[in-house]
């Protein structure tokens, strides 16, 4: 993620922000250019982009509900933006906080997009081939006894409980089941590994390739789910995996890893918007000296990607224990681990 400026102030602006809090111009993103941009109404309801030349535009049909700031042409036909229209199903908006859940949502959704577009990976819609990506955000049902919405993938079809939207009840599960690390976007990485497994992976000639860094994925994975939910992850498994759950089936080894991949490109690009350098002065080794002076889109070696992100992880690990908070990043790259990064990132880059 890279950081923007206000065309009109310069005012620093955050992918997320709506308004420039300085000179208080309307804001909308532009998928297609990366480039968020403020903007001045025009008298026909468009507005007009201040640092696209030419750009008029119209904001995406779910502004209305102020959960999206992405933007569409003008002269276009789609009510929808890119993000919004691999949405299949959203939350009923009458019932009591779906609106700020979905919310939510989207913003994670929104960093998703980013990383999709950013890395140039298919995405193909409702209609158009290959298997369509596609979103449900569902509620749980009234009845607590009923059952719950499971977040997950199927066929193309990402699933996401509404309940994760909301901080206190996804803090509840990731302590309940034992996680280092649970957040909304992280659900859209892990699980839009599983569409692309399906759609770089299988459907891409690499199934042979990828079983020889995860494994076999023939392997029954119902039965591989249950003996997880009733053993847990191997003793040894930090040697070989990502997480405990990356050890369930290669599936799940996949997509855990493929999660990683986008959290590290995305924070790196950040850290290098940011200008952030890593030296610690107890480091008389080196090791642990680097600076984020990387283009991860471009970079071909994973080696020289992870080592600059050991040290920036490190540090901020550090950081935010000095805040007392949890670490931002409590995971440990094995050799194992950097190899199988190493199958995602070529995949990615179509270098397979």
């Amino acid at each position: 993620m890279k950081l923007f400026t206000c065309p009109c102030c310069g005012q620093l602006l955050f992918f997320e922000n709506t308004h420039c809090e300085r000179c208080g111009h309307r804001l909308g993103y532009v998928p297609e250019r990366n480039e968020l941009t403020a903007l001045e109404p025009e008298s026909n309801g468009a507005w007009r982009s201040l640092s696209l030349a030419g750009g008029t535009f119209r904001f995406c049909a779910n502004a209305e509900h102020d959960v999206c700031n992405w933007l569409v042409p003008a002269d276009g036909s789609a009510a929808f933006c890119l993000a919004c229209r691999h949405n299949r199903t959203i939350p009923d908006l009458s019932a009591p906080n779906a609106v700020f859940a979905w919310r939510n949502i989207e913003n994670a959704k929104r960093w998703l997009f980013y990383s999709i577009l950013r890395l140039g990976l298919p995405h193909p819609r409702f209609g158009e081939a290959p298997e369509p990506l596609v979103f449900d955000f569902l509620a749980d049902p009234p009845d607590p006894s009923g059952p719950r919405v499971m977040t997950g993938h199927d066929n193309g079809v990402i699933t996401i409980a509404l309940a994760e939207a909301d901080d206190a009840e996804r803090e509840r599960r990731r302590t309940l089941m034992g996680e280092p690390y649970r957040t909304l976007v992280g659900h859209f990485r892990h699980e839009v590994g599983h569409y692309y497994w399906d759609l770089l992976v299988r459907d891409g000639g690499h199934l042979e390739a990828c079983r020889r860094v995860f494994g076999d994925d023939r392997e029954d994975y119902a039965a591989a789910l249950q003996r997880h939910h009733d053993d847990g992850p191997p003793a040894d498994w930090q040697g070989r995996f990502i997480s405990g759950y990356a050890t369930t089936h290669p599936w799940e080894d996949f997509a855990e890893t493929w999660a990683h991949y986008l959290h590290i490109v995305d924070a790196f690009e950040m850290a290098e918007a940011c200008r952030i350098a890593v030296a610690p002065a107890a480091d008389t080794s080196g090791v642990l000296a680097a600076r984020a002076d990387i283009d991860v889109y471009a970079e071909l070696d994973i080696g020289a990607i992870t080592d600059r992100w050991i040290a920036l992880g490190f540090s901020l690990n550090a950081i935010n224990r000095c805040m007392g908070q949890p670490d931002v990043y409590p995971f440990v790259l094995s050799p194992a681990v950097i190899s199988k990064l190493g199958f995602v990132h070529r995949l990615v880059r179509g270098t397979l």
